[in-house]
């Protein structure tokens, strides 16, 4: 009787043993060998898939449809892809439990979907979709260019994939995260430049900073940058710091072909505004706090600042983050960093500690000094991407003294 029941064991365990084998593998007919002898292959199947969230549903007289948006989970696979859902779809959770799909779709939960290899080429593609399996983190994602590259992070100016909203955020780099560009090959983080297009994903933890940083695991990048608008005339690369009626202040750098870092321009009917992209803009988009380039020509008033007609300017895509406050004394900080009292209040959590360096511009509005010191008042355009130390701590680009009290304010 013992016997029987180790053979009936036996058998049951080689059974199951054998259903993932069969799931994977599939027989290749057999091909005689260069003996005369029948050899047999084991090919693994490979079923293609796409990880996102659904975005879209029907349910109508022609069947039931999904649509999965978000990235192929191989290089090959589609990033969007409509499914039809058939009885033998399978719906589950990472432990192989059923989910109702209405759960699914109203908790925008993450999937993978599965599907056959026989999809239709058209954009996006049509195929039966296999199984459903939820994810246990969500993520998001975003579309749009980069347009600033830092140790450990870049920031990204474009639409948000699922809310289709414009966005901005800056992505740190997960330990392992995947560069890819469209062909799937490997891309270093050293290889990024603002410019290149890039579609990535990021989340689910988003910090709500201004603007929002995530940590990416997975992007694929574009790496011929987006042509730039290329000038030929004297120019600033800056940031609008004042509007008055027709009249822009901007500060920033000279233009490669000359120019100064501190200018008033004027801006009239003869003035060509347009996005760097190269589509025409209008003057109500010259706002205090946009990055620009404006382009004028040899002739300036001899004031201070300079001031001349604009010829042409070129709204950034780049946002703009701006500080105001006093510059204190600290023994938290290095002689190549300034401490910022924002408020002029007692409080830490709102200060900044700007790093200042070669390329950080210092304009004083009053035509003296601009060797940063306690007392002085400031504005400060500095990296969207900040430490989450206490206070934050990052790289000014533009500081604009306003005031000097000629005195030590203790701290």
């Amino acid at each position: 009787m013992n016997k029987m029941y180790k053979v009936l064991a036996t058998a049951t365990i080689l059974s199951i043993t054998a259903i993932p084998m069969v799931i994977q593998a599939q027989a290749i007919p057999s091909t005689p060998n260069h003996k005369g002898q029948d050899t047999i292959l084991n090919q693994v199947k490979v079923v293609p898939g796409t990880m996102g969230q659904i975005t879209d549903f029907t349910n109508d007289k022609t069947g039931k449809f999904i649509t999965v948006t978000g990235r192929g989970l191989a290089i090959t696979d589609q990033s969007e892809i409509i499914l039809s859902i058939t009885k033998d779809t399978k719906i589950v959770n990472s432990k192989g439990k059923t989910i109702p799909l209405k759960t699914i779709i109203d908790e925008k939960k993450v999937v993978k979907a599965f599907y056959g290899p026989n999809i239709t080429k058209s954009i996006p593609a049509r195929g039966t979709a296999l199984t459903l399996v939820v994810q246990d983190q969500s993520f998001t994602g975003i579309n749009g260019t980069i347009s600033e590259v830092n140790e450990g992070g870049i920031v990204v100016k474009g639409t948000d994939i699922y809310t289709l909203n414009e966005d901005t955020i800056v992505l740190h780099f997960a330990n392992k995260t995947q560069i890819l560009d469209p062909n799937g090959k490997a891309i270093k983080e050293s290889e990024l430049q603002p410019g290149m297009s890039i579609t990535a994903f990021y989340g689910p933890e988003v910090m709500m900073s201004l603007p929002p940083q995530a940590t990416t695991n997975y992007m694929v990048v574009n790496t011929a940058k987006e042509e730039s608008v290329q000038e030929s005339a004297p120019g600033t690369d800056g940031i609008i710091t004042n509007v008055a009626d027709n009249k822009l202040t901007v500060i920033g750098v000279p233009a490669e072909k000359g120019g100064v870092d501190y200018v008033i321009v004027t801006v009239d009917e003869k003035t060509q505004i347009m996005n760097q992209d190269g589509t025409p803009s209008t003057i109500d988009a010259l706002k205090a706090d946009v990055r620009v380039s404006a382009y004028y020509g040899e002739v300036m008033a001899m004031s201070y600042p300079g001031q001349t007609h604009a010829d042409k300017i070129v709204i950034k895509t780049t946002d703009s983050i701006k500080v105001e406050g006093t510059v204190v004394a600290s023994d938290d900080i290095t002689k190549d960093q300034v401490y910022v009292n924002v408020g002029t209040d007692q409080s830490p959590y709102n200060d900044v500690v700007l790093n200042i360096s070669e390329d950080t511009k210092v304009i004083s509005i009053l035509g003296g000094e601009t060797e940063l010191s306690a007392g002085m008042k400031i504005v400060a355009y500095h990296s969207p991407i900040m430490t989450k130390s206490l206070p934050g701590i990052t790289n000014a680009e533009i500081v604009i003294i306003t005031a000097d009290d000629n005195g030590v304010v203790p701290r």
